[in-house]
């Protein structure tokens, strides 16, 4: 056997445990069964995928709505950030 050592967020580490706990499993158990999808797969066993939000698509969709919507006597503000932490 080996040890695996990774930092990660105390905030997702605990929930992540809470998830397997009512799964009936390890946090530990959940890692080496991923490891061992992504061994069966040659790859992530899960589709990868960026915020669609952010897309240069969405992006001029957004930045052309704005310019018609100031055009019309709309107004605008810039967007605030939140975390999801």
């Amino acid at each position: 056997m080996a040890n695996l050592n990774i930092r990660i967020d105390n905030n997702l580490k605990r929930d992540a445990e809470a998830i397997f706990s009512d799964l009936g499993i390890s946090l530990s158990a959940a890692t080496t069964m991923f490891l061992k999808q992504v061994v069966r797969t040659n790859g992530i066993p899960f589709e990868l995928k960026a915020d669609p939000f952010y897309s240069a698509e969405n992006q001029a969709r957004l930045i052309t709505a704005k310019e018609r919507m100031e055009s019309t006597g709309g107004t605008s503000h810039e967007l605030i950030e939140v975390s999801d932490d």
